[in-house]
Parts: C-alpha cells; structure tokens; sequence
C-alpha cells in the first residue's frame, strides 16, 4: 500500500486533479474552494492573534502566573494548527499540482491529531486551574505551584503524542486499494478513511472508543470542576469577585464549547453517517475559527492582558 500511494500521491481537497484545477467543468467543487480561502484567511488571523498572545505573556512578567502559563500553551497549540494545515492549502489553490505523498499526509494526521488531543487536555487543566482559584484563593500558589503546571502540560502534551501515534497506526494498516483523492482540506483521519477498501465498522468502533478516552473523559473533568465553582460562587461575599469569577468561567465555557463539540461530532459518529460537505465546515470551524476567536475572547475581557498589549504598544 504505502509504496503504490507514495508513486500515484493522495490528492486532497479536490475529487480529482483536473475538475480541481477547471472549475468551469466542476461548479459543485466551487465551495470547497471558497472554504479554503476562507481557511486561509482566517489562519492568517489565527497566527498574528495568538502570536501576540504569546509574546505579551512572555514579555510581562504580571502574566507569569498559572493561568497565563496554560494559556499561552493554548495559543501555541493554535498557532501550531495553522502551520500544520494552512501551507499545504495554499499551495494547493495557487499551484495545479495539488498533491501531497503518502508520509507528509501520515505526519499531517499525525501532527494534527496530536495538537487537538493534547488541547483537551490543556482544557482541562485550565479548569482545575479555576477550580483551585476560586474554590481554595489562599492556598492558590501553593496547589497550583510551577512544577504541577509543568507536570500537567507535559502530561497533556505526551497524552497526546502516544494517543495520536495509536489513532494514526491504526488507521493507516486498513487496506487502500484506490481512489486516492482525498475529498478534504487537508489529510485528516476521517476523509482518509473513507478512501479504505476494507470493511470500516471496526474502525468506527475504535475511533468511538478513542474519542470517549479522549475527548469525554477531559470533558468530565472539566465538568466535574465547573459544578464545584459555580457551587463555591454564591459563597464569595463581594459582588464583584461573583462576577469576576463568574465571567472568566464562563470565557472558558465558550472556547472549551466551539473546540469539542464539533470534534465529537466529527471523530464519534460512523463513518456511513458523515458527509464531506458537513466534515469540511466542521474541521473549518474548530481548526480555524475557534483558534481565531481564543485570543479574541481572552483578550477582550481580561484587563491583564490589555494592560500588557498597552504596555508594549507603549514601550515601542
């Protein structure tokens, strides 16, 4: 298999080559078209939001804090999105070779499923991270010391590197015995797998089980941390500190929301059940806009982080 799809290359994005390539002679392709660019443009956003998130974390030191410390981890997850999958796209709408060979298609699904295993995991260390703020503030500094929050995205980060290897092995020793034109943005699991000549219920049935180990299982912990804030919420005296702590979950809710759901949708439903329209719109959605909003969302509710931005502005 690897060697006949490394000599006729997994062609992505388009149904074929040339109705790609003319889209007078393929109109039903014109979306898929517009969807890329819009990918584009969005990821291009994506870069320079979460690049200068990074930066003011890393340049202020008010923001050496724990809470900073995993959202600057999320924004280099996101900013990692759109360099894995963005580049080859563009190659793809301004070149007429729109191919990509069998082991750069392999690291793509590998590298991307990593990113979005290990995000989850990141999710939920944020919000154990607001559940020690909240629930336990004196003792703050002590739960949530430097080395725990190392510990946590290192775990977080081999979660996803060992899940992601399993994921990725397994969908690539199915037999693919042709076409080899990928129906997608970029090579992820999902659209490669409707291109196998195998019989895929098992595959349906390991990806359901994968995606409940890795995504379900954060989104408990996320959940079981969220009930015991908002239990602890009523029981801090200040108004403001009510709606401080209130709002800053509620940022988290959102982001958290945008990124899983349609993950869920995407990795946990039979494969029979999906269509290539829906799977593009869904990858666009937590690929590329939900990475753009993070910054937004975080930013504009956090006077840290405008206090820094002005800080910088300033000392430029």
């Amino acid at each position: 298999m690897e060697e006949r799809l490394e000599q006729e290359r997994l062609v992505p994005v388009q149904k074929s080559v040339e109705s790609y390539a003319n889209p007078r002679e393929s109109p039903q392709m014109m979306p898929a078209q517009r969807l890329a660019r819009w990918e584009a443009k969005f990821s291009t956003k994506d870069i320079l939001g979460n690049g200068l998130i990074v930066t003011l974390i890393r340049v202020d030191a008010r923001l050496h804090t724990p809470v900073y410390f995993f959202l600057s981890i999320l924004s280099l997850l996101d900013l990692s999105y759109a360099t894995t999958t963005v580049p080859q796209m563009l190659v793809h709408l301004v070149s007429k070779n729109k191919t990509i060979s069998y082991v750069g298609c392999v690291v793509q699904m590998y590298v991307f499923l990593t990113l979005g295993i290990t995000e989850t995991w990141i999710f939920a260390a944020m919000a154990y991270d607001r559940y020690v703020a909240i629930c336990y503030p004196l003792h703050y500094r002590f739960k949530m010391s430097q080395t725990l929050c190392v510990l946590l995205a290192v775990s977080s980060a081999l979660c996803g590197l060992s899940c992601a290897l399993v994921y990725t092995v397994f969908a690539m020793n199915l037999p693919y015995c042709g076409p080899n034109e990928i129906n997608h943005f970029f090579c992820e699991i999902p659209a490669v797998l409707k291109l196998a000549c195998a019989d895929t219920s098992l595959s349906d049935q390991v990806d359901f089980i994968l995606g409940f180990i890795l995504l379900l299982i954060p989104l408990s912990l996320i959940l079981a941390s969220y009930v015991r804030i908002f239990m602890a919420i009523p029981k801090i005296r200040s108004t403001q500190g009510k709606i401080k702590a209130f709002s800053t979950c509620a940022l988290h809710i959102t982001v958290v929301t945008m990124f899983c759901i349609p993950c869920m949708v995407m990795y946990m439903r039979p494969g029979s059940e999906a269509s290539p329209e829906d799977d593009k719109k869904l990858a666009l959605f937590y690929n590329v806009i939900s990475a753009f909003l993070n910054p937004i969302i975080y930013s504009l509710q956090n006077k840290d982080v405008k206090r820094a931005f002005l800080k910088l502005v300033e000392n430029e």
